[in-house]
């Protein structure tokens, strides 16, 4: 079969550049697609023109534009849909090239594919949360009443910039919004990972948006910085490195290390046995990939028993074929990363104060080739402290250290953190979770840190980004 290409899209338009670069396969290398490299000269040249995308937009009302979310969404999971330049994916043949390019197995691909359909099939429920219940009308209008009292808003921005990652494809769901709030997307995919919003952006045209309200610019880390200046709101997704350069922007929302964690209080310690369940699968599903698994577990005592216990639990899983359904890790699409991954934990280990509780549960080492590919399996860190480097960590893959610290001192100890779960039923302690400012959503009582709510952001709200509220006086 022909390599597909995968080109540029100006306005929802196809271009294809001289330059070209491969998407290739996890495990041999194989090229599954070449796709157009723009220069940031193009972005630019297309961001003076994005009036017309606006406009091309705001011809829909706000109810028009749900109702053909919904219909992507179900195009987007089910039916063939234009792969570049004359080639037609089927919804089976993405699920396996993402797989082979991404690492992913079949499972989490299909578990990610049915979080953006779902997404998709209720921005109805996303937007009512986003504007806390504003009507349609409303947002049409521009103005209107709420709870009796007037409201006006107006656009931050005439498109959103997106500088893509290429770890988790269910990430393609946090702009999904924009388009049924009227703003227009300019976007740089991963590099490993054009698979999901090229399959979405045609989803949306297959069903009646306008083609102009995408662009789609596989570019270099200029061009990248092009999207984030220019553009005037922006999505960047990456490593601590990354996204710290763009931490006091107010236009660039930045999408990081969650450093998601358990929390269990004084009152429910003793029944620790009860909760491994829910403490495994945060720190397991997704493959350990996403900015909501659990990275750290901290508890009064017993640190020693839980590490050992998520030890046993986590220790002996191996990578298994990407088509077996009980596949729980990913590949690498680059080997080096796992590699120094697996460097950085050895390193850290050799410090005074942490011990591996999976190496004796793992038959092995901990990076693995297996399947073809390059694979990290589970790790869990007992730490002494939270002074240890290991105590509050993030990689791409299933890690967690568990930490014992005293309830009072849990909240100022753990630092900024994106999931908080905490399993206690002690009310003093939940009043002052309630009042933590360093926590963005907090679960109470033994949910997975996995568990989010679509009607509620749990990482920034796209509605309070994209637009703003100002007094209006309307004369009678």
């Amino acid at each position: 079969m022909k390599t597909p290409h995968i080109p540029c899209l100006r306005f929802g338009d196809t271009y294809r550049s001289f330059n070209e670069s491969e998407v290739n396969d996890y495990r041999d290398g194989s090229t599954k697609a070449t796709l157009s490299q723009v220069n940031a000269g193009i972005i630019r040249r297309d961001l003076t023109q994005i009036g017309k995308a606006r406009e091309a937009l705001s011809k829909f009302s706000t109810r028009e534009l749900v109702d053909i979310s919904s219909k992507a969404g179900d195009l987007f999971l089910n039916e063939d849909l234009p792969l570049g330049e004359g080639s037609i994916q089927s919804a089976q043949d993405y699920l396996e090239t993402l797989s082979s390019t991404s690492g992913l197995p079949h499972v989490m691909v299909k578990r990610n594919m049915d979080k953006i359909h779902y997404a998709l099939t209720h921005v109805e429920l996303i937007l009512n949360g986003l504007t806390r219940g504003i009507s349609f009308e409303t947002l049409d209008q521009g103005h209107g009443e709420q709870a009796g009292a007037p409201v006006c808003f107006y656009p931050t921005t005439d498109a959103l910039g997106l500088v893509m990652p290429s770890n988790s494809p269910a990430v393609n769901s946090l702009w999904l919004p924009s388009i049924a709030l009227k703003i227009p997307i300019i976007m740089k995919p991963g590099r490993e990972e054009p698979w999901t919003p090229f399959r979405l952006i045609q989803a949306f045209i297959a069903a009646g948006c306008p083609k102009e309200a995408f662009g789609f610019y596989p570019t270099d880390h200029e061009g990248a910085g092009d999207i984030l200046r220019l553009c005037g709101r922006a999505l960047i997704f990456g490593d601590k490195s990354t996204t710290d350069l763009y931490a006091g922007d107010p236009g660039v929302q930045v999408h990081g290390p969650g450093f998601s964690k358990i929390l269990i209080g004084d009152d429910e310690i003793e029944n620790w046995p009860d909760y491994i369940d829910v403490m495994a699968s945060s720190i397991s599903d997704n493959g350990g990939r996403s900015c909501v698994n659990a990275s750290a577990v901290i508890v009064p005592k017993y640190s020693k028993e839980i590490a050992d216990a998520l030890g046993k639990r986590l220790g002996p899983l191996k990578p298994l074929p990407v088509d077996d359904p009980e596949a729980v890790l990913s590949g690498f699409a680059n080997p080096k990363m796992g590699e120094w991954i697996d460097a950085a934990l050895d390193s850290d280990f050799e410090e005074t104060g942490a011990s591996d509780a999976t190496a004796p549960y793992r038959d092995g080492t901990r990076l693995v080739k297996a399947e073809g590919g390059t694979y990290l399996r589970p790790t869990i860190a007992h730490c002494e402290s939270m002074e240890h480097p290991l105590s509050n960590r993030e990689f791409l893959c299933p890690y967690a250290s568990v930490v014992e610290v005293p309830q009072e001192e849990m909240l100022r100890a753990i630092g900024p953190t994106l999931v908080v779960t905490a399993i206690t039923k002690d009310e003093g302690f939940k009043k002052q979770l309630l009042r933590a400012s360093n926590v963005e959503r907090l679960n109470i009582g033994p949910l997975s840190t996995m568990k989010i709510s679509w009607d509620q952001p749990h990482e920034g709200n796209m509605f309070e980004f994209l637009y703003k509220r100002r007094s209006i006086g309307v004369a009678a």
